[in-house]
């Protein structure tokens, strides 16, 4: 049974401060003089000596929002849906474009709380009252 370690598996430790001799010697391997060169001293994640970080100057991603906000449609310029006898998801569909992935629709302007007594769908809203 061979119990010795395999050749390169292992290095010999790095003497820091050991003299000249050592090629560690003198500042070991700490540079020159300053905040870096102390004993003790730890840089913050991501510090760049005073310069603005990278993880700050880049754009914030990656985040967004569970809540779906509802799409809304101003009866003052959609005059269309201010004149339907019955507001529904499918008949709002009929005279005013939006995206497939609308689930709520939330009507606003002046006149809007006046169609509220025209909505036959529960995802349909009027501004001023309560979701």
């Amino acid at each position: 049974m061979n119990l010795t370690k395999a050749a390169g598996s292992t290095r010999k430790i790095k003497r820091i401060g050991r003299g000249q001799g050592s090629g560690h010697g003198k500042t070991a391997t700490k540079g020159g003089k300053g905040q870096t060169a102390r004993k003790g001293y730890n840089e913050k994640r991501g510090f760049e000596g005073g310069q603005q970080p990278l993880q700050r100057r880049l754009p914030k991603v990656g985040f967004t929002s569970k809540i779906q906000k509802p799409y809304v449609i101003n009866v003052e310029k959609v005059k269309a849906v201010a004149e339907l006898n019955e507001i529904s998801f499918e008949s709002i569909k009929s005279v005013h474009k939006f995206a497939k992935s609308v689930e709520k629709i939330k009507l606003i302007g002046k006149s809007a709380k006046a169609l509220a007594s025209k909505i036959k769908d529960e995802k349909i809203s009027v501004s001023g009252s309560k979701e």
